[in-house]
């Protein structure tokens, strides 16, 4: 067995999983938690906060492991983060998250200064506010005093790494989210170092996700007396855990991950680029993902339901089920987060034209979410191109999961029959299956495929509606 540790954008999870990739029932906790946000566009996490999810977490799994339970422990977390340390590996800035827009005119600079196209070809990654060349540079003239104290840059990774052993090192497949790292010479790459105004030597050397730690420190090794000697496996981007946890391995598949925000991902040739407004990530050196992440997914319905007198979701779910695409007069953009696939502008807010005097906060919620599944049929028509012909749409994330509604909106505006995974945390499993695939107890996570639940096929009057909203949708982006 494997313990799968999952630190995401809201919630730390563990989970212990079997040789068949199935979760071991009783063997799973999560611990929520909220990122710091400020109206500059700031979205930061506190380190000590996830790390202290994350150990909480391997308490409440690892404490009733036997020692010859567990052969090794797989860590997958949110990709882009960024965060510093100083000499004495202490984390001494917030987690600066894919998020935090504050940079977005330091990616427009970076535009005007760089060959993007060029860029883009190498990194996989826009010159962007998500990414770290932007971040970097906005942190050296905002913070110029938080910048000197830090020695090197990583992520909640390296964070958990440095905590448990003393010691880290990036993946190749966190290191490819940065939009510093080339991705066909699997190094760092020289001019977006300099873009970013840092030297290699402020990262942390890079290693496969095959190459395991051992040897926990105190005093987590009494601790977690189970995992004292076990293999740890480097922290692998969460999307790539993810494709591999809904069993999308292969070009004959592509993933849609709804959870706080929301993304369409396909495994393809290493070789491949990505066409502009489509990223190009790593899952390790042999296989790569390209694939389109929007800003937007459950963090929508969550505003929603913060900001606006809502009914409970029960009764929200009944009446969303009960009205036609599109018939709630509005128009809107999603981006409370800014933009990231396919447009890129981070500087770019939420907006919504139409409002009346007998428009109903769920006529909001409906034009809201629906923005959201329009925004993935833009990502989905740059990417089924790279896909295979007959290639299937497997969905997961809490989103897609909880609620019937949105996975019938999602197939009628992608025109696309919307295959349900039945894992309820495919990004977990996914980081359990590459650590057995490490370990060599599967000879590749094929071989361990779960089963598809429910299909959710689209309806063509409705596909019809969701085309005439998206040329409107476009128009309205345009003219903001």
């Amino acid at each position: 067995m494997v313990i799968a540790l999952d630190v995401g954008t809201s919630s730390a999870r563990a989970a212990l999983y079997d040789a068949r990739g199935h979760a071991v029932e009783g063997r799973f906790h999560q611990i929520a938690y909220e990122p710091i946000t400020s109206r500059d566009g700031g979205v930061e996490h506190d380190p000590r906060v996830l790390l202290d999810a994350a150990t909480g977490c391997l308490d409440a799994v690892a404490r009733a492991a036997r020692h010859d339970d567990v052969q090794a422990v797989g860590v997958t977390t949110f990709w882009h983060g960024l965060l510093g340390f100083d000499a004495e590996h202490r984390a001494v800035t917030p987690i600066f998250t894919w998020a935090d827009s504050r940079s977005a005119a330091d990616a427009e600079l970076l535009r005007g200064a760089l060959d993007e196209t060029a860029l883009h070809g190498r990194t996989g990654c826009h010159l962007h506010s998500a990414y770290w060349p932007a971040k970097l540079r906005w942190l050296a003239h905002d913070r110029p005093a938080d910048v000197r104290r830090v020695v090197r840059w990583g992520s909640i990774g390296e964070h958990l790494e440095l905590a448990l052993f003393g010691e880290a090192a990036t993946s190749i497949s966190m290191a490819s989210g940065t939009g510093l790292f080339d991705q066909d010479a699997l190094a760092w790459d020289r001019e977006a170092l300099a873009a970013a105004g840092i030297e290699p030597e402020q990262l942390f050397v890079l290693r496969d996700r095959t190459e395991g730690r051992r040897g926990l420190r105190a005093p987590w090794a009494t601790r977690w007396p189970a995992l004292r000697s076990v293999p740890w496996y480097p922290a692998v981007g969460d999307g790539a855990a993810g494709n591999i946890g809904s069993d999308c391995t292969d070009p004959g598949r592509i993933a849609l991950n709804v959870g706080t925000s929301a993304a369409l991902r396909v495994v393809t040739d290493t070789a491949r680029r990505p066409p502009r407004g489509l990223w190009r990530y790593r899952i390790d050196r042999r296989r790569a993902l390209v694939g389109g992440a929007t800003s937007e997914g459950g963090n929508v319905y969550a505003w929603c339901r913060h900001v606006l007198r809502l009914p409970d979701d029960d009764a929200l779910e009944r009446e969303l089920a009960a009205r036609l695409p599109d018939d709630h007069g509005l128009t809107a953009v999603p981006f409370l987060a800014g933009e990231r696939a396919p447009g890129w502008r981070g500087d770019r807010r939420a907006a919504i034209t139409g409002l009346s005097l007998d428009t109903t906060a769920v006529d909001v919620l409906h034009a809201m979410l629906e923005s959201v599944a329009l925004r993935l049929a833009l990502v989905y028509d740059l990417l089924a191109p790279l896909a295979a012909a007959d290639h299937i749409v497997v969905a997961s994330g809490g989103a897609v999961s909880r609620s019937a509604h949105w996975r019938r909106m999602l197939a009628d505006a992608l025109g696309r029959p919307i295959h349900c995974s039945a894992e309820s945390e495919a990004t977990g499993r996914g980081a359990a299956l590459l650590a057995m695939e490490a370990l060599g107890a599967v000879g590749d996570t094929t071989a361990v495929r779960g089963a598809i639940g429910e299909v959710v096929r689209p309806d063509p009057a409705r596909h019809a509606r969701y085309r005439a909203a998206l040329e409107r949708h476009r128009s309205f982006d345009e003219r903001v």
